[in-house]
Order: structure tokens, then C-alpha cells, then sequence
């Protein structure tokens, strides 16, 4: 498992602070060292990311604009973790890539159960 404290680049937020929005290109992906990020499409609700999990991985891995809105929830520290980074973790830790791949399954289920219920 990767330890996000080790990492080399970090950014703080304060409570309500946007991190990045919907629409934004995405070269970075992050991960919470301390605090908490809602994230949101539009004015709705979608999950709570905190310590020691990621988020924002799509955009890097897809090249697609930022699928919804990240905020700060309080003070909170993020690792700032590059493409290139992004790719060597997921090379060098197999743990990390499958821990990658069940959180996008989570994603996709959750968002295909919304649109069942929809």
C-alpha cells in the first residue's frame, strides 16, 4: 500500500476551498495526508474522500475534463501526485493498481445504481 505522507509534493486547504471543478482538465491526482474533500456534481452530493484515500484519478488516467467539484471539508492537506507519478505507483505497487481498479468498480456501480433509481 502506499504511504501518501511519503510523497514529495503536498498542498493545504482550508474549509470550503475548491480544489478543482467540474469541467477543469486534470493532470493531477490527489490524496488526502489529513482533513477531508466533498466532492459534488452540480449542487449534488456525491461522496466524502478522506485520510489515506485518492480521488481525481479519472481525468488523469482518461484525459477527460474533471467529472464533478472538490471541496475542502476543514483544514486538509493533499498529496499533489503528477501523471507520471501516478503511472510509476501503479507500476511499482500491484496492491495500489487493484486497490485503483475496485474503487473505479465501486464508482461504476454506485453510478449505475443512482441511474436505476433515477
Amino acid at each position: 500500500m502506499i504511504d501518501f505522507r511519503e510523497e514529495k509534493n503536498f498542498k493545504n486547504y482550508s474549509n470550503g476551498d475548491v480544489i478543482f471543478k467540474q469541467g477543469d482538465e486534470g493532470d493531477f491526482m490527489y490524496a488526502v495526508v489529513t482533513g477531508e474533500v466533498e466532492m459534488r456534481v452540480g449542487e449534488k452530493f456525491v461522496t466524502s474522500v478522506r485520510e489515506n484515500e485518492f480521488f481525481g484519478e479519472m481525468a488523469v488516467l482518461d484525459s477527460q475534463p474533471r467529472s464533478a467539484t472538490a471541496h475542502a471539508m476543514g483544514a486538509t492537506t493533499l498529496a499533489v501526485i503528477s501523471k507520471e507519478r501516478f503511472i510509476e505507483m501503479l507500476k511499482e505497487d500491484h496492491d495500489f493498481a487493484l486497490q485503483i481498479i475496485r474503487v473505479l468498480i465501486n464508482r461504476l456501480r454506485a453510478e449505475t445504481k443512482m441511474k436505476e433509481f433515477w
